[in-house]
């Protein structure tokens, strides 16, 4: 014989059955009929990453690195000049807070499949190792993630650039030193990115970040430029309603 906490036992599971067999809303989901934007539904059908990487999506990022390779500007070679690096060590401590924009939703096959963001940017490089003392920019960019199906861990590769201003000293007289205080810049990087649920993520990766003026400042001051490396980490939060 099955006793009263046996019957109450079999009721459950059946009624867990039942929710989870359930195509459409169910008592399974929350008072809104939803699911909920803190976990990634599992037990449902498709690819849960459409509820994280779709069209028109809003997020908020902040990324960070620590940039101390210096390396020659790395587009030297198609520019006819030496590959050389410049005698002058920086260390480049990059600070970004980002609008990413979701440009499409995940398209395209095998390993290039996933989607593409804008990202508008503003910045605060603190340069503990050089003779300047910080830099300050806006950028935009491109980001592609290639999403496969119902992977939390998604590659990506991204570029992005813009206009600055730092404390230039090469005016002072300081050798291999910035030209001038108006700079422009671009970071080309990748990584992955690991999705909690829809809404939190976080990221790590390897920038490349160059500096210069793109002579303006000649003949009166070289511009020698910087042109560093290093990892970076992120934290992505999605914004507004989410699928």
């Amino acid at each position: 014989m099955i006793n009263r906490h046996g019957k109450r036992n079999i009721l459950f599971f059946i009624l867990i059955l039942a929710c989870l067999a359930q195509p459409g809303p169910s008592i399974c989901q929350d008072s809104k009929g939803q699911f909920s934007d803190e976990t990634l539904p599992k037990f449902e059908g498709g690819d849960f990453n459409r509820k994280i990487y779709f069209k028109h999506k809003l997020e908020f990022s902040l990324d960070t690195g620590w940039l101390p390779n210096n390396i020659p500007f790395i587009f030297d070679p198609f520019m006819g000049e030496k590959w050389a690096r410049v005698p002058m060590d920086y260390t480049l401590v990059p600070i970004i807070p980002s609008l990413r924009w979701h440009w499409g939703n995940i398209a395209a096959p095998s390993f290039i499949r996933g989607n593409t963001d804008l990202t508008f940017s503003g910045s605060y490089t603190v340069i503990p190792r050089g003779p300047e003392h910080l830099y300050t920019a806006f950028m935009f960019g491109v980001r592609r993630n290639f999403v496969q199906s119902n992977w939390r861990v998604v590659p990506y590769v991204e570029a992005r650039g813009g206009v600055g201003y730092t404390d230039a000293k090469g005016p002072e007289g300081v050798l291999y030193a910035q030209g001038q205080d108006l700079t422009f810049n671009f970071i080309l990087g990748g990584g992955v990115r690991y999705n909690f649920n829809p809404r939190y993520s976080i990221s790590t990766g390897i920038a490349y970040m160059h500096v210069s003026n793109a002579y303006l400042s000649q003949p009166k001051v070289y511009d020698y430029g910087i042109n560093v490396f290093g990892p970076t980490l992120g934290v992505t939060v999605g914004m507004g309603k989410l699928r």
